[in-house]
């Protein structure tokens, strides 16, 4: 079991997934039965025992395909035949990466669908797109703007839709940072995550997904840039359902710092912000983790930023430390989104 993990630096790797493997491995396809054929837009939308199961299905993923376990040509191949179509309003690194990637080692395609590929925005609707695509494809992936574009791609699709991120939530992202914990942790319950910088779409599916987990909250952000006020309340109704401790906003990273195990924060300004970019540097003044702000959190505490980073946000002295777990967080966007698409293909 996770709870029998300790955070101590003597307990190997390989003893972490070792405990990881062996928890429910045999549950997770019926953990997962109920996400067949459904869509993937936020982590609300999981049940407990889903986000679970998603978490174990990851790391077995990483146990199965990952470094030089086992050849590529040896390991299975459900998704022989599937397709992923991949809509990229916004570019990014990890998100087509890992899903190319990640559709290849499972058996299946994908499809890099830019701005300047197809009709849609231009002379073609989202509805008159979802519905080409869903007879192409197996799964619908969208990378947008604004989260209407996403829920309006689900709400005319045939086939399961992921959100890879939207101006409210970021799903994928709260997967890859949570199985990051539980490979440094093992159990994450009881935890204490504090986040410093934007009150934004990828701390709001963290917020979910740790209250799930049993983590605690302490949130810092700069007046004007709290969290989305309906997300905190669905938030708040999480904290009693899983007894965890009130969460704590506060301007201060210093306060929301103070004992916290994992300390997280992400870029001040995002795609299509860049106008605003001195006026919000100058608003998150004291905002930077660095050596001393990490030092009021509490012996052991980790770092997580979801990339890409800027030197504002955090200082070489955090990013590239021990404490850093920034680039197994990045790996861990493929084992969670070959997680998510085997779900919701029922093919585990």
């Amino acid at each position: 079991m996770f709870s029998s993990l300790k955070s101590s630096p003597v307990v190997s790797r390989a003893l972490r997934t070792q405990f990881v493997m062996q928890r429910l491995q045999s549950s997770t396809a019926g953990a997962l039965a109920s996400m067949k054929g459904r869509h993937f837009l936020s982590i609300d939308e999981l049940s407990n025992d889903e986000l679970n199961g998603l978490l174990q299905l990851s790391h077995e993923y990483k146990e199965t395909y990952g470094g030089s376990s086992i050849k590529n040509t040896e390991a299975p191949k459900p998704l022989t035949g599937d397709s992923l179509a991949m809509i990229f309003q916004k570019r990014s690194t990890r998100t087509r990466v890992s899903s190319e990637t990640g559709m290849f080692l499972l058996g299946g395609h994908a499809l890099f669908l830019g701005p300047s590929d197809i009709q849609l925005g231009v002379n073609e609707t989202m509805k008159d797109t979802a519905l080409v695509l869903s007879r192409f494809n197996s799964v619908l992936l969208a990378r947008v703007y604004a989260h209407s574009d996403v829920t309006e791609l689900a709400e005319h699709a045939t086939v399961p839709v992921i959100n890879a991120l939207s101006d409210r939530h970021h799903p994928l992202q709260t997967l890859a940072d949570l199985m990051a914990l539980q490979q440094h942790f093992g159990d994450v319950k009881g935890k204490t995550l504090a986040w410093v910088g934007d009150g934004n779409n990828v701390l709001h599916d963290l917020m979910y997904g740790a209250t799930k987990l049993g983590m605690n909250l302490r949130i810092a952000t700069p007046t004007g840039y709290e969290p989305n006020p309906e997300v905190l309340q669905i938030t708040e109704g999480l904290v009693k359902e899983n007894g965890t401790v009130e969460i704590v906003s506060t301007t201060d990273a210093s306060e929301a710092v103070a004992g916290a195990d994992v300390v997280v924060t992400d870029t001040w300004v995002s795609m299509g912000q860049e106008d605003e970019y001195a006026k919000r540097v100058a608003e998150f003044d004291g905002y930077q983790v660095n050596s001393k702000l990490m030092s009021q959190a509490n012996p052991g505490a980790v770092f997580l930023h979801c990339l890409p980073r800027h030197q504002e946000e955090v200082a070489d002295e955090v990013f590239y430390s021990d404490a850093s777990l920034v680039f197994p967080e990045a790996e861990n966007r493929m084992w969670t989104v070959m997680a998510v698409i085997a779900a919701q293909l029922g093919k585990l």
